[in-house]
């Protein structure tokens, strides 16, 4: 899909002087887009950690002006994860670690102006997570572009015109995604640091389901779990007794772990 591209090259176009029917016949092109996940506070939920993204502001037609997810063209040079990592960096600044291909989306008519013979586009699409300290650090940032900024990933676009092109359907489909892999994959702690409380884990799972946990329950199923491991470290700066700090040593990476904590299975 036609995107705001930061230094990359552009897409085989048509040659100059080629009509509407020409155009359409051109072979699709591809591009790769991604959806990154970071957890911020919402200021409109009494500071509560919810599930954020970056946004571009398109800076040309179509859908000047609506934003849309970072991304660009892929290269004959690069692999499809390289030119992902590679568009993420230009764009927005951030390097996550976990990052995983979602799906392909190719509809006939997703590109922009069918009516008008606009050569089809193909876009690869990856999701990535990345923790709060690293949003902080790039986009969004002091002297941060303008036409990059964090949006809530349930309610992007809305009260707008809407995320440009199909963009608004890829992102859902990326919240089904991480919703459903938290269930039974480790990559609650890609959103945490080394060290985290179980209520920080907690508001990780809840932020990510969209709904509560039973703090007992989840403490329980925490503290059974092999690969949780307590430290002899306390959270320090709060106004009641110090929270432990614990470290998660299993593996981080997208291999089936069994249920997570906030998972519904028995």
């Amino acid at each position: 899909m036609s995107q705001i591209f930061f230094g990359a090259p552009p897409r085989p176009s048509a040659p100059a002087g080629a009509n509407v029917s020409e155009r359409a016949q051109l072979p699709p092109s591809l591009a790769i887009s991604t959806v990154i996940f970071a957890l911020k506070p919402d200021p409109l939920a009494n500071g509560a950690p919810t599930l954020w993204l970056p946004l571009v502001r398109r800076i040309k037609e179509p859908f000047r002006g609506q934003w849309a997810l970072p991304g660009g063209p892929l290269t004959a040079e690069e692999s499809l994860e390289d030119a992902a990592r590679r568009n993420l960096l230009e764009t927005t600044g951030l390097a996550p670690a976990y990052l995983e291909q979602l799906y392909a989306f190719g509809g006939l008519n997703r590109s922009s102006r069918p009516e008008r013979g606009s050569q089809r586009v193909v876009s690869i699409v990856y999701w990535a997570l990345v923790r709060a300290t690293e949003a902080q650090l790039s986009v969004g940032g002091e002297g941060g572009d303008e036409n990059v900024a964090w949006h809530r990933a349930d309610t992007a676009g809305a009260g707008e015109e809407g995320l440009a092109f199909d963009h608004r359907e890829i992102v859902d489909y990326a919240l089904w995604r991480v919703r459903t892999k938290i269930e039974y994959a480790q990559i609650a702690y890609h959103f945490l640091g080394p060290t985290f409380t179980l209520a920080q884990l907690r508001e990780v799972y809840e932020a990510v389901l969209g709904r509560s946990l039973d703090p007992a329950n989840f403490r329980r199923q925490l503290k059974s779990a092999p690969q949780i491991e307590a430290t002899d470290e306390f959270l320090e700066g709060g106004r009641h007794r110090p929270p432990r700090l614990y470290r998660y040593t299993g593996p981080l990476d997208a291999t089936p772990g069994g249920p997570g904590p906030g998972s519904t299975q028995s």
